[in-house]
């Protein structure tokens, strides 16, 4: 119910702001809307239709996996966690293998491994759905920690950063300056959802089971963090892809192996999964389509603008600073659209330059947050979940701890 009155809300909200224009003598603005409307539904076609190859080559790939085995050992090995935060996943269920999975994608910013892998953990945790059209509390606490889209090292916004800076001339640039308070702001977000579902959920967090092996993990991520900080920029970068790449490839040569040890004929497998990646991303295709087509005509229709109007005046009332002021819309336009808030990243880069503070914050805000209303619209609607319940509400209070504290965090670092 939350979606649909979202997805109201931005059409009928840009409809009223372009009969207003309108009525002011701009006679471009309903045929701009037109556009963006057939502009979002072919990105969100060629977005699905693309997912196609993908899709076919993880579920396979998962196949491998779950028949050699591999997917139950990594279940058993996350139990002691998951078993607090999803009371309602089995012990050793084939979704806290491909949950495990997909979080760790995340992790290591390997984007376009995560999501088969997550639409793969929804398919799993579907199939303990007694009510297949609404979302269980284990589905809203897997999507709504997602989107709090914790990344150890944001290596496209790195790289983004360093081309820019050799456009502009700069010597010595150091655009992997941004992963620390990146990594402190997505920490703040990650730690907010799950509080927040928790709590919704009433799901008791202060258990030792729990949280001695988050202090495990945590421990070994400010390790690496460590480790990766002590080399130069594009040294670091370099060896974040080394770890992403090596992750995924050792993924799939345990899983191969391990089907050849247990006579397992992997090609058969493979295609038996592949089958199912065709069927996964055109089922996402109106989901994606309706979502995204709403947010194109909330954006030509200027009311982002209009938004950001508001906040400075609120900003400016209170006294407060407001050199943050540029980069809060790839924030907000993020929990939208990636690719929207990536250009937005880049025209803040571009016209205040990439070493500057509105710059250095447009990146932790894109590398530290995530795109709420994608992953929900593709997550749910891989599985045909009409009714999220609590998952929007709490995915967007995440959202704006993780927005705040990214402005926090760069002052503290960069001010």
């Amino acid at each position: 119910m939350v979606l649909n009155f979202v997805w109201l809300g931005f059409f009928l909200s840009a409809f009223v702001a372009a009969a207003v224009q309108l009525a002011q003598g701009d006679l471009t603005v309903f045929p701009k809307l037109l556009t963006a409307m057939f502009d979002a539904a072919k990105t969100g076609f060629d977005i699905s239709i693309g997912l196609v190859g993908i899709m076919a080559l993880w579920l396979g790939l998962m196949k491998i996996g779950e028949r050699a085995g591999m997917i139950d050992a990594f279940a058993r090995g996350v139990n002691p966690v998951f078993r607090h935060l999803f009371p309602g996943v089995p012990r050793g269920h084939p979704a806290q293998g491909a949950m495990t999975m997909n979080i760790s994608a995340n992790l290591l910013g390997l984007d376009n491994a995560a999501t088969p892998l997550g639409l793969k953990a929804m398919q799993e945790l579907q199939s303990l759905n007694d009510r297949p059209d609404t979302a269980t509390h284990a589905q809203i606490m897997f999507l709504v920690l997602n989107t709090a889209g914790l990344t150890l090292i944001p290596t496209s916004v790195i790289a983004i950063r360093q081309t820019l800076a050799v456009k502009q001339g700069l010597v010595g640039f150091n655009a992997a300056d941004i992963f620390l308070p990146t990594l402190v702001a997505t920490a703040c977000s990650l730690l907010s959802a799950l509080i927040a579902v928790a709590a919704v959920q009433r799901i008791a967090l202060w258990r030792a089971g729990l949280l001695l092996p988050l202090a495990g993990f945590g421990a070994v991520v400010g390790a690496l963090v460590w480790w990766l900080s002590r080399f130069p920029p594009e040294q670091a970068a370099q060896w974040m892809g080394v770890i992403g790449a090596g992750f995924i490839l050792a993924v799939v040569a345990a899983f191969l192996v391990a089907g050849a040890l247990r006579g397992v004929n992997v090609y058969d497998a493979f295609v038996d999964g592949a089958k199912d990646g065709f069927g996964v991303a055109v089922g996402i295709i109106p989901y994606l389509v309706a979502m995204l087509v709403a947010i194109a005509v909330f954006r030509a229709a200027g009311l982002m603008d209009v938004l950001m109007g508001w906040i400075a005046a609120a900003v400016s009332a209170l006294g407060l600073p407001t050199d943050f002021l540029p980069a809060v819309p790839v924030g907000l336009m993020k929990v939208l659209s990636g690719s929207g808030a990536r250009g937005l990243m880049v025209d803040v880069m571009q016209t205040h330059g990439v070493d500057s503070f509105p710059a250095k914050l447009a990146a932790i805000i894109q590398g530290s947050t995530e795109t709420t209303f994608y992953v929900l619209a593709v997550y749910f609607g891989s599985v045909g979940v009409k009714h999220t319940r609590h998952a929007l509400p709490c995915a967007l209070f995440a959202d704006a701890v993780g927005l705040v504290a990214a402005v926090l965090v760069a002052y503290a670092f960069f001010r």
